[in-house]
């Protein structure tokens, strides 16, 4: 089980960096992305990172 909460824990926190890094426009790619320059994925993947760092955190107790 813990192993299980470590790799969607990881899942979750790179996704989480992806979505701020598109939202804040630091991540440019895919050009087509609808998530570029569009601050609420930033939140969202703010939240998500949080829920990865957590899962991270559970997996490792």
């Amino acid at each position: 089980m813990a192993r299980l909460l470590l790799i969607v824990g990881f899942l979750a926190l790179a996704v989480g960096l992806l979505w701020i890094g598109q939202g804040t426009g630091a991540i440019t790619w895919p050009q087509s992305s609808f998530m570029v320059n569009q601050l609420q994925w930033a939140g969202y993947g703010a939240v998500l990172g949080a829920v990865g760092l957590i899962l991270i955190w559970q997996g490792k107790n």
